[in-house]
């Protein structure tokens, strides 16, 4: 039986995600709370477009030293908590006092010039005009298998997925997108196909050091084609560098929430 095994959130844009049990979702489509916070280009004025997210809300891709940095965050009290390996440091992300310390600290020790904002949703998702992120817990498996340094927790912190789906095979998410893809509902959710994941540099580099796996790109590239599954739309994918569903959560369902043991039922894509 599918169902929803694991919800991540990831309330500071390019950290450490947090797990929880529910997750509501917001009128913008997305999970509430994921991305709420990121570093931004102080320049910048509104950040609202999937281009100005790319190159103006920062993750790893502007600094690999992000993954020096090990994070958690209380959704109740937005208590931002840093630890490096010489220091720990508490930020109060929900006042202005608390991004404005946090802004300074992070831009030091980054080398970078950041201020960390706050927005309301879709916040500083990568597609703001679309939803979660979904992979099954087969996929994770057989990614993390490809690679002799790999486990699947590891897989899990490169791949930053939101909703992850047991009891499916792996490379399950890719029946979702192509031509008359279907769709599949959660507690009444409804998830549709968007667009396959490309992937950037990020997943390439450990989580927790930030050195990067050699042949990385070249390993995934092959065996990704290798076990392409046979449901999957291959005009769908313009490479295969990708892997993971980027859904869209049409308006009907964005008063709803997912919990973690939902089942997961496979739905005829609206038309």
């Amino acid at each position: 039986m599918a169902r929803v095994e694991r919800i991540r959130l990831y309330p500071v844009k390019g950290f450490d995600p947090i797990e929880v049990g529910t997750a509501d979702v917001t009128a913008a489509g997305t999970l509430a709370g994921d991305r709420k916070y990121a570093m931004c280009d102080p320049g910048a004025d509104a950040i609202e477009t999937g281009e100005d997210v790319q190159f103006r809300a920062y993750n790893g891709k502007q600094s690999d030293r992000l993954h020096e940095l090990a994070t958690d965050f209380d959704p109740g009290t937005e208590a931002f908590d840093v630890e490096t390996a010489e220091e720990h440091r508490a930020f109060e992300l929900g006042t202005a006092d608390g991004r404005a310390a946090a802004s300074e600290w992070l831009g030091s020790y980054l080398d970078l010039a950041v201020e960390v904002r706050v927005d309301a949703p879709p916040s500083f998702v990568d597609r703001p005009d679309l939803g979660p992120s979904v992979i099954s817990a087969a996929t994770l498996e057989e990614v993390a298998s490809w690679y002799d340094e790999m486990t699947v927790e590891n897989a899990r912190q490169r791949l930053r997925a939101n909703v992850e789906v047991s009891g499916v095979p792996a490379f399950w998410e890719d029946r979702f997108v192509g031509e008359d893809a279907p769709a599949f509902e959660v507690n009444g959710v409804r998830f549709e196909g968007a667009e396959p994941c490309a992937r950037c540099v990020v997943p390439e580099r450990d989580p927790e050091t930030g050195e990067p796996l050699a042949g990385f790109r070249e390993t995934f590239l092959r065996r990704r084609e290798a076990t392409f599954p046979e449901w999957g739309d291959r005009e769908a994918f313009e490479h295969l560098y990708a892997v993971m569903l980027i859904s869209r959560i049409p308006a009907p369902s964005r008063d709803g929430r997912i919990r973690v043991g939902d089942d997961v039922r496979v739905v005829e894509r609206a038309k």
